[in-house]
């Protein structure tokens, strides 16, 4: 069995890096959720929490700062609600699609993927 990244990953740093929690509130954060900073990093910030204010400047998702710090989805989600809990960050949630919202024509998506597969 080939490890990865993330089976590679020192298990008490993590340990370390989430202060020993393992779980989060679920409906807090998904993958997709867009994370803005609200603050710069503070002297004496965990690397960690200060990392995420850096690079979220403009909204990215739970996910992608997942892959940029390397770390698993479980262990930013935690880092993101202490940063959540102090309001160093807001966190925007995808809105979903409303009964009766008119959606685009399949035929006007498909003509959208095609002129960004040209780009």
């Amino acid at each position: 069995m080939i490890r990865g990244a993330v089976d590679s990953e020192d298990p008490d740093r993590l340990y370390t890096v989430t202060g020993g929690r393992s779980k989060v509130d679920e409906s807090v954060f998904d993958m997709v959720t867009l994370i803005v900073s609200e603050s710069e990093p503070t002297a004496g910030m965990q690397s960690e929490h200060a990392k995420i204010l850096r690079m979220c400047h403009r909204p990215l998702a739970v996910v992608e700062i997942s892959s940029y710090l390397a770390l698993p989805v479980s262990v930013v989600k935690i880092l993101l609600c202490d940063l959540l809990d102090t309001g160093k960050i807001t966190a925007r949630h995808p809105q979903a699609v409303r009964p009766g919202t008119r959606l685009p024509e399949p035929e006007m998506l498909k003509k959208v993927l095609v002129a960004l597969q040209n780009l």
